[in-house]
């Protein structure tokens, strides 16, 4: 269940506990990402407009005496044409582009799904060490006991730079008393430094082990010859939950034991009067305001090899480690409040350095607002509103990180959380976006992520949330094109019906509009890159539907306008002017190709005009219209295909009209902006 052992190896890989871990959590499913949500509701009213739709016509063209044959042949026309069949493919390329653009900000995305979700996030929950902070661990000030001190200079993982030992007792006993303390806390600790012509070579272990020993090195303390002095009997290694961790060794004959931990835990392993507890306490206290970890270092001779016997130990002194804030992270946080995400930060430091971190971050302002484990553990049935009024969690055990975000999702949060160690697994899998921590995490919890952090670096998840949103708004560009084109079709359609007309396009016209012109172009919205303000706008409800109110008026303004346009022109080509089926199909079908060409500029944004947004930031899109309409062009002359489509070559006088007649959609789509635009101003000014 703990410690340290010496095993053989009987097991890998997914036969192994953790490899087990790791397959329930690959069976087990965490929440559904939105969008995937906001699709099967989008497909089912798509299926249910559709199923009425057929089912209205086959009615009426049953009572008007159609043959079966008329009826189901209309009926699979009308189906293609409500069905938007090219919503899969692009909004895979949208998910796709994201991902990679995401992929250049140093997040990998696992779930393609989750591209959107980290857009959709109310809430971050992030790990502290590493994340937030640089996970350099180093040594700034020993205190000794009144009146007794040293500051310690040098960056972490280095062996250069001074310690000054000063205080009102003579400086050879405070050198003493240091070299006693770092002595201490060098065998308290597992790390291993190699150092080589005074330079660290290889420094591997905990980051907090490899600051004792580096500040050992400094005091020109050798770890294999302290080895050699002291040599090991037993030792309690850390964990979360003891937060301490001690060796026993042999020296002259006697045992001894050392500790290093929470100062709080250490102080219950020595022998002190109320007044010396005091003092340690507040300076402790002190420097934990000031934003340092402290950790406190006992040792002494004992009884026996085992935690019972740390008991009237000596105290050694404190540690003052600062594990200095990534310099990138204030305006990350700055940037996620703009962008309406809050976030909270869970550490396993001392409420004070916790706190005192979290307010140089703006992450808390109040000392209330910081609460631990143990206070959580404490709350029983007020525990949901300790957690909703908390900003910072600290001295926090692994497994209450899942308890924590189960309370936030309680609350009407999405949660995204970060974590890196197999314990962090559960949290990561609960949570409805994962971020596991690619540099220093471990496989099960890469495994449970749904997004790896390749540089550790909470300040990579801004342009993720920028690019999750950036994806969410092309997927609505998309549906907005393929929704108003099927909707437009389906009008044409029943107002020919009405009028008494034959069908006006066939079912392998309404398949090459959806799946050959149209779906070239719709592809090309997936290249959109984000708008401005992205993240300026508070994150969108996880219930939100994608059909909402302003994609039904997008929907019907403008397939409404294509759709009386188009029946228009078949009913005055094949009514009026006595064209025959094949001809006014085969215009009605050039003139529905160049709506949609038309159609795709307006869809670009859906509150922008079209002319504030240059085509030169998505040349794809231009390639994409020139494309569709040269294959469209194409087919009119290529034997065989023209036969199968029904099209033959037009004037190019006749083109013009027709195109001059798609152009009209843009005064459509542009007015309807300008007048939502004008609608939403007049109301905020209303409510301000």
């Amino acid at each position: 269940m703990a410690g340290r052992a010496t095993g053989i190896v009987i097991r890998t890989g997914k036969t192994t506990e953790i490899g087990q871990i790791a397959a329930s959590l690959a069976k087990n499913e965490s929440g559904t990402p939105p969008l995937v949500q906001k699709l099967k509701r989008l497909t089912h009213l798509i299926a249910l407009f559709t199923l009425a739709a057929v089912a209205g016509v086959a009615l009426i063209q049953f009572l008007n005496g159609k043959s079966f044959v008329d009826i189901f042949t209309l009926a699979v026309a009308l189906s293609v044409a409500a069905i938007p069949a090219g919503l899969p493919v692009a909004i895979t390329v949208a998910l796709s582009v994201a991902s990679s653009r995401m992929a250049e900000r140093n997040v990998i995305v696992r779930r393609l799904a989750a591209v959107e979700g980290l857009g959709s996030c109310t809430l971050i929950a992030s790990d502290k060490t590493g994340t937030l902070t640089a996970n350099k661990l180093t040594v700034q000030r020993v205190w000794l006991g009144p009146n007794r001190q040293a500051e310690i200079g040098g960056e972490a993982r280095s062996l250069e730079g001074e310690v000054t030992a000063g205080g009102e007792t003579p400086e050879d006993e405070t050198c003493e008393a240091l070299r006693t303390f770092a002595t201490g806390g060098a065998l308290a600790s597992e790390g291993e430094l190699t150092i080589a012509q005074g330079e660290i070579q290889k420094a591997e272990g905990d980051t907090t082990d490899l600051a004792f020993l580096v500040l050992a090195a400094k005091l020109g303390i050798d770890q294999q010859t302290l080895a050699d002095e002291y040599p090991e009997e037993d030792r309690i290694p850390f964990e979360a939950s003891k937060f301490f961790s001690a060796t026993f060794n042999t020296s002259q004959d006697r045992l001894v034991a050392h500790a290093k931990g929470a100062p709080e835990t250490i102080i219950d392993m020595c022998s002190l009067d109320d007044e010396t507890r005091q003092t340690i306490e507040k300076q402790q206290k002190d420097w934990a305001n000031e934003g340092f970890r402290v950790l406190a270092v006992a040792g002494g001779e004992v009884d026996a090899a085992n935690e019972e016997s740390l008991r009237n130990l000596s105290f050694l002194g404190l540690v003052a480690l600062i594990d200095p804030i990534r310099d990138e992270v204030p305006e990350a946080i700055e940037r996620c409040y703009g962008a309406g995400v809050g976030v909270r930060m869970i550490t396993g430091d001392h409420p004070d350095t916790a706190y005192a971190i979290g307010s140089s971050l703006k992450l808390a302002d109040e000392r209330d607002q910081v609460i631990t484990g143990k206070a959580l553990s404490e709350a029983n049935d007020e525990a949901d509103v300790r957690i909703g009024r908390a900003r910072v969690f600290a001295r926090v055990e692994p497994l209450q990180k899942t308890e924590i975000v189960e309370s936030l999702q309680r609350d009407g949060h999405y949660v995204a959380v970060t974590g890196d160690g197999v314990n962090d697994a559960p949290a990561l899998d609960r949570a409805n976006i994962g971020i596991a921590m690619g540099a220093s995490g471990t496989d099960v919890a890469r495994s449970a992520g749904d997004l790896i952090l390749t540089d550790d670096n909470f300040a990579s998840v801004v342009p993720g949330i920028e690019w999750g949103r950036t994806a969410y708004d092309n997927v609505r560009k998309v549906v907005w094109l393929l929704l108003s084109t099927g909707t437009a079709e389906v009008l044409l359609f029943f107002l020919a019906l009405g009028f008494g007309l034959p069908i006006p396009l066939t079912a392998v016209q309404l398949l090459w509009l959806n799946m050959v012109t149209n779906g070239i172009q719709d592809v090309a919205l997936g290249f959109e890159k984000a708008e401005p303000g992205v993240l300026d706008r508070p994150p969108r409800s996880p219930d939100e539907p994608i059909f909402n109110r302003r994609m039904v008026e997008n929907v019907l303004v403008s397939g409404i306008y294509i759709g009386v346009v188009a029946f228009g022109v078949y009913y005055y080509l094949y009514s009026v002017m006595g064209m025959d089926e094949a001809q006014a199909r085969n215009l009605t079908l050039l003139l529905m190709v160049l709506f949609e060409n038309i159609h795709l500029l307006s869809c670009r944004s859906e509150r922008r005009s079209l002319f504030k947004v240059p085509l030169r930031s998505n040349p794809l899109l231009l390639l994409s219209i020139i494309g569709a309409h040269g294959i469209h062009v194409a087919a009119m002359y290529i034997p065989g295909l023209k036969d199968v489509l029904g099209v033959s070559p037009v004037s190019w006088q006749t083109w013009a009209v027709l195109l001059g007649i798609a152009v009209t959609l843009l005064f459509v789509d542009e007015s309807a902006k300008w007048l939502r635009s004008r609608k939403v101003s007049s109301g905020k000014a209303s409510s301000g």
